[in-house]
Formats: C-alpha cells, structure tokens, sequence
C-alpha cells in the first residue's frame, strides 16, 4: 500500500476512519471525503501521525458535483487514485408502515447509492489507468431484507447489482471491484439513523449491541481482502448461514425475520 492512493467516502468516522488510519499505516497517501470538514481534520491528524498524507475534501456524495471535484483534487494532488471505498452512508430504523415522510427513501438512495455511482463514475478512468480497485462497503442488509430497514436495504440491494454489474463490465481492464458486507459494527451509524419521520436519531426500535464487531476489526478484515484483490467479503459466520438458508429454505428465514418483526412491534406498542 506505500505510496497508494486511496479515496474514501464517510471517512469522518466509523469503517471509513479506522480504514483511513490502516491504510496510513502502511504509507499510503488518502483523500478524506465527508460532510463535516471539522471531523475529517481529526482524521487527517491521526493518519498523518500513523505515518500517512491526507487530504481533506469535504463532500456531499449525494452532489454529482461535489464528487467531481473530490475525484479533481485526488488527482491534483497525488496525480491518480488506486482505490476508490465507497463508504459513505445512512441508515434507517423504523417499520414501513410508520413511516410518515416518505422522502427518508430517496435520501437513503441518494447518499448509500447513487453517492457511490457518481463518486465512482468520476474516477473510474483514473482507477483504470492505474489498475486499481473500486470498493463498496455494502451490508449484510445488501443481501438479505431485514424488518425495520426497508430504505437502507433497498439501497445496499442497489449497491450490490450496480457494483456486481460493473465487475463483469470491467474483466479485462485490470481494475477489481470489491464489495464488502459487514454485520453489526460497533459505529454510532445506528445513533444518527432516519426514523420514521425522517429525523435522525429518532427511533421506537431497541439497539442492537450483543456481538457487535469492533470498528478496528472491521478495517483489518477490509484492508486485507483489498491487499488480496478479492471480490468479496460477507463477515460473521452466521450470515453465511442466512444466506444458504435463503438460497435453499427461504421459508425458514422469513419465519424468522417475522418473529423479529413481531418483537419490533411489541417494543414500539
């Protein structure tokens, strides 16, 4: 990774820091990209300590311009990007049937997909020259519905099919895509989640915190499936098992999402 160049959206806290912070560690020069300039200089201060370059930008993914001038200012910088981790994103928490401002849905598209598709669209031709890798932090909610989070599902579903597209499109250029579908982390993502009105922090669903994965362990799995150029990762144990069961006895895991949605309801009630 010395000498690497790596951009990474959300990179102001949670997988997108710790990541920013290992990849440092092993010199490589980063492109910082979040909304909030103040939290991204924190970052820059950390990853310089562990031995890396930073750059600042702050963007809104969710602005086909901001990405732009992200991409513009990597490459000024550093003169061309090995990996692009689209990281950046939101969540919800909430059932559907509650939900009252219906625009949570495009907000959650908007920055959790449509984010990763400008940012990447952007620098793809600079990935290319340099045959990089094209990284998308998905979920396991990318691969499975889960009661309470209809918008982010449906947004890393997108994630998915966009970045499994794009990796046939690109057999041949040199250029790997990798997307990666961490479980539960131990980020503050679920604190600023959109509730059903739309407000973050919001929520009549109870936390999850049993087994959470830290933040640091998370980044380690990831930097090591890009220093292998793998095409995918799907953390925790238990999530392989979710998906053989939605392949062979989908019955099953249905029964099983609904009895969360039943314990869902009876908190709320």
């Amino acid at each position: 990774m010395r000498g690497k160049t790596a951009v990474i959206t959300g990179a102001s806290a949670g997988i997108g820091e710790e990541l920013a912070v290992a990849l440092a560690e092993r010199g490589a020069q980063l492109v910082l990209a979040a909304r909030s300039e103040e939290l991204l200089a924190r970052v820059k201060q950390r990853c310089e300590q562990a031995g890396g370059q930073a750059l600042v930008v702050p963007t809104d993914v969710g602005d086909p311009e901001a990405c732009r001038r992200l991409v513009a200012r990597a490459v000024e910088a550093f003169g061309g990007i090995d990996y692009l981790v689209n990281n950046a994103g939101l969540t919800m928490r909430g059932l559907f049937e509650d939900v009252t401002d219906l625009s949570l849905f495009e907000r959650l598209m908007r920055v959790n997909y449509l984010g990763s598709v400008y940012c990447t669209h952007e620098a793809l031709p600079h990935v290319k020259a340099r045959r990089g890798m094209l990284v998308a932090i998905s979920s396991l909610t990318g691969k499975n519905g889960v009661p309470g989070r209809t918008g982010y599902s449906a947004s890393k579903h997108a994630m998915q099919g966009f970045f499994d597209s794009l990796r046939i499109e690109l057999r041949g250029t040199g250029v790997d895509v990798l997307v990666v579908s961490p479980g539960f982390v131990a980020t503050d993502i679920r604190v600023r989640a959109l509730g059903p009105d739309g407000t973050p922090g919001k929520s009549d669903i109870p936390e999850e915190t049993h087994g959470m994965m830290s933040v640091r362990t998370c980044a380690d799995i990831i930097l090591r499936a890009m220093e292998r150029r793998e095409r995918e990762v799907v953390m925790m144990p238990a999530a392989k098992l979710i998906m053989a069961l939605k392949a062979f006895v989908p019955g099953v895991l249905d029964s099983f999402a609904a009895r969360t949605m039943k314990k869902m309801k009876q908190v709320r009630l």
